[in-house]
């Protein structure tokens, strides 16, 4: 890519203190903002570098406004760079003649300060020094600016400062000498990995992180030919998961595979919940889901034959018991020389004597905490000069625990002065090795009920949950559960995964447990909710419930499966959060309680016959043992979720007459399912079906085509579904289509038609529709041109929604085979070996072109019509600088 040229050293660039009006929370909309000097690139690099970057799934803003730009940046561009992930600067010759891209410079140098926006700058034939220090031709158009105009001195050496820097930081040069096409690869590679969404979020304030993540590194032996286990020990809320994390980002891709398995203590508790983590596993590292793992001991031979010659790096976060270890890593010989296995853990026994180094987490210094502090409180790298003397007492009180400093330091943001001397004298009450109570000053201080009642709600039984289901059961609930959720997402209480599922770390659920606890310490059926095994099952079989009882969870392993009587249930009469695993219950279901609003029962064997579901919301069913469900009709206004994964023994699906609200149709891995009821054409409102890995399943019904509001149809593994009927084009809404391992042998027309499908993957095709759909068609332009289905059969609107068409210079005598579309088409891409090859190819495409043209012409003279060429081509939908190009070609 040209000559790399690295950055000044930091020492040189100044100290500047972020400005706190520029590091608020923007919504990333974009990968990259482009900037560039227009007249000197538009046309050549900088389109060739733009459509790559396109060509590749990145989403790039780029101006094209630049004829209408006054003196000053418009507001929406500012928004535009700081909604950018990654800034790239093309700096050209004439780029600082111009004040707009100065004051680009500016705002990206500035973003790149405050809120760690990443820049890249491109030196397009130029050198970084005349770019750093204004010399040159470079400096030469600088100077023509300023004797052009009058501007503040202070303005001008912000720009001269902006520049510094921006020329300061690693990036590209490209000279006339070398290969454009190779340097534009380089350049979207080099962006593309920046992007990688492989790597995991670490913080928001990173705040000494780098050298603890040195430091373990330095632990490890990266010539040794063994396998080298490290444990991670330290406190809840300490770091470990951060500082992993991190380590995983740093070294991970120096491994033939790699696997983060976090919350493991959580995971593996759920039924089946260590055998969807070797799965887990099997699949992060070897890329196979089609293997399905039936039990514990199988997976470990799975492990073992498929990993064994793989140099890997496997974390294990979390873990709280031997047996999670021993099912992930039960040997050094399940993994190829070089692997790297991480443990973190809270209780030291559990990997003393069994890693070959421990690392002991630290607390934060000082310095790192007020930093971290100030971040979270103030929303700068330190307090405000009034806030001083406060902070080193919170910072004092949280003894350097990162998760304790975030969250107090999001509880105090923009609080008065008064209101921080409450909060301290609070804090002095409070033992300092009480972590759980110095948190729950944030709980306590929640603005309402429903916030405090929400995020015990989430702590008790919803983490894991997605947050969309999670809003629409507890809304039903008289729960104000979006505005909630996004309150305890800003305090630090809760938080969303890149997957949209409920998090919370595991300091907060245990407080949040003990809030529930401290309701009635010695009984426990007072409490307003049941969530430890012993007291669900001491409540359950004294048949004790009170009716302060609301949501009430015990999951079981399948060996210690336990039946209880439906009279527990019956003074329960306020229980709305119901899940049970592996629980079998007996007697009459009129006992339990008419406010249910979810319900998750896996392993039930039998579906009751009197079960009041009218209120329910949610139904979560997974591994049930029932060949149908619901032989009766049975009313669920309410229900908007319905999940019925992994059921074995599942034939047909429920009659969905009587769900006219329902939302999520989950049937994932029904082996048996081999019908879905035609009542499926009346959901309304539904919005995902998954029907992912139903091998039974041979054909949909018609009227699940009628479905306008669907926007996610996912059918992979469907190995028996053959096609997919034109009718799909009648699914307005559908945005995201995933139809793998299929029998479906050829993309069906309908889904290039479809104007409303962004994402697909069908066929062995998966990406964008405007990138995939440009290699639909071109695989039919292989099979030759008698095969080919278009022009006859593929509609004008296809093929001018495509951004471009890269043809293979091979390939482009079959452009004659669709002149026809081949005016409507919004770029051409061919790709010329030589000067030569170009310009036989443009012969071959203006003959293309031509012969449409003579054939409009010609139909107009039969039929009387307009004859007038610029008319004729117009209609044809050539644009006006095309019409003129091809008005000179015509009448040559």
């Amino acid at each position: 890519m040209g000559k790399e040229k690295q950055s000044e050293s930091s020492s040189s660039m100044p100290n500047l203190e972020p400005d706190p009006e520029a590091i608020s929370e923007f919504v990333r909309i974009h990968d990259v903002f482009l900037s560039f000097r227009g007249e000197d690139t538009r046309s050549s690099f900088v389109s060739h570098l733009y459509a790559a970057l396109q060509n590749a799934g990145i989403k790039v803003f780029r101006d094209d406004n630049e004829l209408q730009r006054g003196d000053h940046i418009s507001t929406s561009l500012l928004r535009a760079i700081e909604e950018s992930k990654i800034s790239l600067i093309v700096f050209s010759k004439n780029y600082a003649n111009s004040r707009w891209c100065l004051d680009e410079v500016k705002k990206i140098m500035k973003c790149y300060r405050t809120i760690g926006q990443k820049v890249v700058p491109l030196f397009y034939h130029l050198e970084p020094s005349e770019v750093r220090h204004q010399t040159g031709e470079f400096g030469i158009s600088f100077q023509n600016l300023l004797n052009k105009i009058s501007i503040e001195k202070e303005l001008v050496q912000s720009w001269r400062e902006a520049l510094r820097q921006a020329a300061s930081i690693k990036g590209s040069v490209i000279d006339n000498r070398g290969n454009e096409s190779e340097d534009i690869k380089d350049i979207v590679n080099s962006i593309s990995q920046l992007l990688n969404k492989t790597d995991l979020f670490i913080s928001n304030n990173p705040v000494g992180i780098e050298y603890r993540v040195q430091d373990v590194i330095n632990r490890l032996d990266f010539q040794s030919k063994g396998v080298q286990l490290l444990g991670m020990w330290g406190m809840g809320g300490i770091g470990k998961t951060t500082i992993t994390k991190a380590i995983y980002n740093k070294i991970g891709r120096n491994f033939d595979g790699r696997s983060f398995l976090a919350n493991i203590r959580e995971d593996g508790v759920k039924i089946a919940g260590q055998v969807c983590l070797q799965e887990q596993l099997l699949f992060d590292i070897c890329k196979e889901r089609t293997i399905k793992i039936s039990n514990i001991e199988l997976g470990k031979n799975i492990l073992k034959d498929k990993l064994c010659h793989k140099r890997v790096l496997i974390v294990l976060d979390d873990v709280n018991t031997l047996d999670k270890p021993n099912t992930l890593c039960g040997s050094r010989e399940w993994f190829g020389s070089g692997s790297v296995i991480i443990i973190t853990t809270r209780d030291l026994d559990l990997i003393s004597g069994r890693v070959d180094k421990i690392y002991k987490m630290t607390t934060m210094n000082e310095n790192e905490s007020i930093e971290l502090f100030s971040w979270n409180a103030f929303k700068k790298a330190s307090p405000t000069r009034d806030f001083i003397g406060f902070t080193k007492n919170v910072v004092e009180y949280c003894g350097g625990l990162p998760l304790a400093l975030e969250v107090l330091g999001s509880y105090l943001f923009d609080k008065t002065k008064s209101k921080w001397v409450l909060v301290l004298e609070k804090l002095k009450r409070i033992p300092n090795d009480q972590v759980q109570k110095k948190l729950r000053i944030s709980y306590d201080d929640l603005k309402d009920d429903d916030e405090q009642e929400i995020f015990l709600d989430i702590a008790c039984f919803l983490i894991g949950m997605d947050r969309n289901d999670v809003i629409l059961v507890l809304n039903d609930c008289g729960l104000h559960a979006e505005i909630g959720i996004s309150v305890l997402v800003e305090r630090s209480l809760v938080s969303v995964d890149d997957k949209n599922m409920l998090g919370m770390h595991g300091l907060l659920r245990d407080m949040g447990r003990e809030i529930v606890r401290e309701e009635s310490p010695r009984r426990p059926e007072k409490r307003s909710r049941l969530c430890d095994q012993e007291d669900v099952i001491d409540v359950l079989s004294k048949q004790t419930g009170k009716q302060s009882v609301i949501g009430l969870s015990l999951k079981l392993p399948k060996a210690n499966a336990k039946c209880f009587s439906t009279k527990a249930f019956e003074k329960m009469k306020s229980l709305r959060l119901l899940q049970l695993a592996e629980v079998k219950l007996d007697g009459d279901f009129e006992y339990v309680s008419r406010d249910l609003r979810l319900l998750s029962w896996n392993g039930l064997s039998h579906i009751p016959t009197n079960f009041y579901g009218e209120n329910l919301v949610s139904i979560e069913l997974e591994n049930i043992n029932v060949k149908r469900l619901w032989k009766n009709t049975v009313r669920m206004e309410k229900l908007k979720i319905l999940n019925l994964s992994h059921s074995r023994c599942l034939t047909r699906s429920p009659d969905f007459s009587n769900m006219p609200n329902l939302e999520k149709l989950v049937l994932k891995d029904c082996p048996m399912l081999s019908r879905v009821s035609s009542s499926i054409g009346n959901l309304k409102k539904i919005v995902l079906i998954n029907l992912e890995d139903c091998i039974s399943l041979c054909e949909l019904p018609r009227s699940i085509y009628k479905l306008k509001s669907l926007k996610t149809f996912i059918l992979s593994g469907c190995s028996m579904i053959d096609k997919l009927e034109e009718d799909l084009e009648q699914m307005t809404s559908l945005t995201t289509l995933i139809a793998n391992n299929t029998a479906i042998t050829r993309v069906p027309l309908s889904v290039l038609r479809s104007k409303s499908i962004e994402f697909v993957s069908l066929h062995g095709y998966e990406g964008f529709s405007s990138i995939v759909f440009p290699l639909i068609i071109l695989s039919w332009m292989s099979t030759g041109t008698n095969d080919l289905p278009f022009p006859f059969q593929i509609t004008s609107s296809v093929l001018s929604s495509l951004v471009s068409l890269d043809v293979p210079s091979n390939r482009i005598h079959e452009l004659s085979s669709f002149s026809n579309q081949l005016p409507r088409l919004k770029s051409l891409w061919v790709d010329c070996i030589s000067e030569d090859q170009l310009s036989i190819d443009s012969t071959t495409i203006l003959n293309a072109l031509y012969a449409r043209i003579s054939m409009e012409f010609e139909s107009a003279a039969n039929t009387s019509q307009e004859s007038n060429p610029t008319s004729i081509l117009i209609q044809m939908g050539i644009n006006c600088h095309v019409t003129n190009i091809l008005k000179e070609i015509l009448q040559v």
